[in-house]
């Protein structure tokens, strides 16, 4: 039986930098691993993505591939964004698919193929009105959103700990949208 792939997700908040221990407890729990960054989070990881290619075994995307191109990725069996940053996820709730991950979200909705969202923003953020309407839009669409009591919990700002970000939430997400 092949391993399940899980596409992950990373935006530009300070947890992307500790993206290779979502990985490794993935990969620990069976999954292939298939890592995607947007724009902002590539650049932020630059020097480590060849450690993270070889981490996964697969190119580390953050761009569309060329019309006719072959996929290099295997087909996922769930997508998780995390760390989701606002910017990614009121984009993604109003269907602006200007970056690739954003643009492959949007898509898997109609795929239906199972997505867990786990945001990290500061409460500052989190007061903006659009952002409680995105999460009530993706929840409204079967995004699994782990926001909140039982997610992540936003910070004051400033006083974020992005080493301590609960990665094993989203894996435990994972795992559970494959049971249903």
């Amino acid at each position: 039986m092949d391993a399940p792939v899980m596409y992950l997700f990373g935006c530009a908040a300070p947890p992307v930098h500790y993206i290779d221990h979502a990985i490794r407890g993935a990969q620990a729990e069976g999954w292939e691993v298939c890592l995607g960054l947007t724009p902002t989070a590539e650049a932020w990881l630059g020097g480590r993505l060849p450690e993270l290619a070889e981490l996964t075994g697969r190119p580390v995307r953050s761009s569309y591939r060329q019309p006719g191109q072959p996929d290099v990725w295997p087909p996922a069996s769930v997508v998780v964004v995390a760390p989701a940053t606002m910017n990614t996820i009121n984009q993604w709730a109003l269907g602006i698919t200007g970056t690739w991950v954003v643009g492959v979200v949007a898509e898997a909705i109609g795929k239906a193929i199972p997505l867990v969202a786990m945001p990290c923003v500061n409460e500052a953020y989190a007061q903006h009105p659009q952002f409680e309407q995105s999460l009530a839009t993706l929840r409204g669409a079967r995004v699994r959103v782990l926001y909140g009591p039982g997610g992540f919990v936003p910070n004051k700002p400033g006083q974020g700990r992005p080493e301590a970000y609960p990665w094993h939430l989203a894996l435990a997400a994972a795992r559970e949208s494959l049971a249903t």
